[in-house]
């Protein structure tokens, strides 16, 4: 009789088995109930990890984790660059928005405009005032436990003895190689050792960023927008051709605001409000896709790819008519979640005649609203912590393109962004227009879904425009179609990209979709493009979740497409 009980249970741990042989990218998960952390790098996890095993919790883990990985990760995010802070508050039930995003310094608009496009990806004339200190400042003084010098004493140790370079790190500074040899003296001395590439397993230490960190830990967000910080940001800056002044820097504050929220299937779902673009896109998506239309499998078929690009063609419009850092902007984009506009979403992505798919042209015509977003090199990183008393952190933060505007003012160790390349320089009356002390659009999204009150899991990544694409894939089959988050990670990936500024009628994906899955798509009117193998993370970005079970268990999976870790106790 034993032995027919286990026939059962047999079967179902073989095809569970089967089933995580069969994701193109197998995702793992690590799991605790005093906390965990799931960030970029493995040492930057760490770094969370040691805080909240000193009592901590999931704010002063978020301040260490966010200042180690722009030690661990310097090409996609740190001091010099923007953040999206999201965080519920486990005793309220509330959850909180921090819009540290980066903001243009006093630009002279005219003079900007006469910058060639093929300019706008590097040098101090793209570097924006950077967000992150100040967001992570606000957070820790609102909602912090541990004093604000113990949160950042892991990244300073981190920047003094190195982060290890990993074979993925290696191969993201191999992509920025160019950037990295262009002339700026400081950030060529800090990561091509010797004048080389580093070698994997070599540590790369940044003495004077951690001497930064050390300021900003003695006297909080002074340390980095006033005094001997700031000086160096402001003298480099006006020496190398920008925009920042003292009054930039030192006047720059994060806000806290209202996150931007959808219920979807019993599911609240909070995501990053405007500036940010990434939850205009796809929360009216998924909240039109509510009331059915996916078909249940195979669940990366013709159809329902087909399904979400006809959304995403319908709803991109609208991101870029809305989306801004303008008071208009916000009760512009909550009318896009009322019920009207969702049920014209949906008749507007109605399928039209089949048709054989237009040619799209090799170098598409530059999107002046994302002058940067189709590029494989955008720079982003996500972070997540998890406390044991529910509190949760989900953050994207990023210097818009990799090393940002390549250039580190001397002395400070900080790379910095180049976020002025996000702004529109073409339509004066886009939301996203360029103007001093605006904050450029970002297609960053970072999500929490809350149910009863309770965090019940998070979710972002980095990549660009792949961002919302990839938030919409991951919520669809996890909310939508009830998958696994391990099957939602790493199934196949795909992006939809416009042709000439007309529509996405080209699909950009993994090589692991199936033939039959491409050829049915091509039927329907699309390209398809297999952009990299499955799971190689140069073009579509690691998915890094948090899962908060009922019974306080948490779990914490790291997409191994990047560099990305989860740690937990």
């Amino acid at each position: 009789m034993r032995h027919l009980q286990l026939v059962p249970l047999l079967f179902l741990v073989l095809a569970v088995m089967r089933l995580a042989a069969a994701m193109p990218v197998p995702v793992a998960s690590v799991e605790g109930r005093g906390g965990m952390v799931v960030a970029g790098h493995p040492e930057a996890a760490e770094a969370g990890l040691v805080v909240l095993r000193a009592g901590g919790n999931a704010i002063d883990a978020a301040v260490a984790t966010s200042l180690a990985v722009g030690v661990a990760e310097p090409y996609g995010s740190g001091l010099g660059g923007k953040l999206m802070f999201l965080y519920h508050e486990a005793r309220s039930g509330r959850t909180y928005a921090i819009d540290a995003m980066d903001a243009a310094g006093s630009v002279n608009v005219a003079a900007y405009l006469k910058r060639p496009a093929t300019a706008r990806g590097y040098g101090y004339a793209e570097v924006c005032v950077p967000g992150l200190a100040a967001g992570l400042w606000t957070a820790h003084l609102r909602w912090g436990r541990l004093s604000w010098a113990a949160t950042i004493e892991p990244a300073i140790r981190l920047a003094r003895t190195g982060f290890e370079v990993l074979p993925k790190t290696r191969e993201q500074f191999q992509e920025q190689e160019r950037k990295l040899r262009r002339g700026d003296a400081e950030i060529a001395q800090l990561y091509l050792p010797g004048g080389q590439l580093p070698a994997v397993g070599t540590r790369l230490p940044n003495v004077d960023l951690a001497r930064t960190m050390e300021r900003l830990a003695r006297e909080g967000r002074d340390g980095f927008y006033r005094g001997t910080v700031a000086e160096a940001i402001v003298r480099a800056a006006q020496a190398g051709g920008g925009w920042l002044t003292a009054a930039d820097l030192g006047g720059y504050e994060a806000r806290v605001v209202e996150p931007l929220s959808v219920k979807v299937r019993g599911y609240t779902l909070h995501a990053g409000p405007p500036p940010t673009s990434g939850a205009t896109l796809f929360l009216p998506i998924l909240k039109a896709l509510e009331a059915g239309g996916l078909a249940p499998a195979p669940l990366r078929s013709g159809e329902n790819i087909d399904l979400l690009g006809r959304h995403w063609r319908a709803a991109l419009p609208n991101v870029l008519r809305t989306v801004g850092d303008v008071p208009a902007s916000r009760l512009q984009v909550e009318r896009l979640l009322a019920p009207d506009a969702i049920e014209d979403l949906r008749s507007r992505a109605q399928p039209s005649s089949v048709k054989p798919a237009r040619k799209v042209a090799s170098a598409p015509r530059r999107n002046d609203d994302f002058p940067f977003a189709e590029s494989a090199h955008a720079a982003t990183t996500h972070f997540l912590v998890a406390d044991r008393d529910g509190n949760v952190v989900c953050a994207t933060q990023s210097q818009s393109l990799h090393f940002g505007a390549g250039v580190v003012p001397p002395g400070t160790g900080v790379v910095m962004n180049n976020s002025m390349s996000n702004f529109a320089t073409t339509d004066a009356r886009s939301p996203n227009y360029v103007a001093p002390g605006r904050r450029s659009r970002s297609t960053i999204g970072p999500t929490i879904a809350v149910r009863d009150g309770r965090a019940v899991f998070a979710v972002g990544l980095p990549g660009s425009a792949r961002i919302p694409t990839g938030l919409l894939q991951v919520l669809t089959d996890h909310v939508l179609l009830g998958r696994s988050l391990e099957q939602a990670i790493g199934d196949t990936r795909f992006h939809f990209q416009s042709a000439e500024g007309e529509g996405p009628d080209q699909v950009e994906t993994e090589a692991s979709l199936p033939d039959a899955v491409a050829d049915q798509l091509r039927a329907l009117g699309w390209k398809v493009v297999l952009r990299e193998p499955a799971g190689t993370g140069k073009y579509f970005g690691g998915v890094n979740a948090i899962e908060v079970r009922p019974d306080g268990t948490l779990r914490g999976l790291a997409d191994p497409r990047r560099t990305n870790a989860a740690r937990g106790f």
